[in-house]
């Protein structure tokens, strides 16, 4: 049995179907992004880390980490608090 693009994508029409078929292609293309953005992001996060370290200082700053979270709550609202604590956990001790 074959699927139907409208079936795949819970459209009801072939032209929602399209646009849905697309739009999702341009998600997943984002997402690829995102997912890079972060590996980077957890990369850079580690030479600050380890400089602190090395410097005497603390693995993590606080008050560093209390701006990130209000910069994201303010740009994304209550959900980008979410994020940001899943960004921080994810660049806390990689190194």
């Amino acid at each position: 049995m074959t699927i139907t693009s409208t079936e795949k994508t819970g459209a009801r029409t072939s032209e929602a179907a399209g646009l849905i078929t697309g739009a999702r292609e341009r998600i997943d293309a984002l997402d690829d992004r995102i997912i890079g953005l972060i590996q980077e992001r957890v990369a850079v996060s580690a030479v600050i880390q380890e400089a602190r370290i090395e410097s005497g200082g603390r693995r993590v700053n606080l008050s560093r980490e209390m701006e990130i979270l209000a910069h994201y709550r303010d740009a994304l609202g209550k959900p980008g608090t979410a994020l940001a604590m899943t960004l921080l956990e994810l660049c806390r001790g990689r190194i």
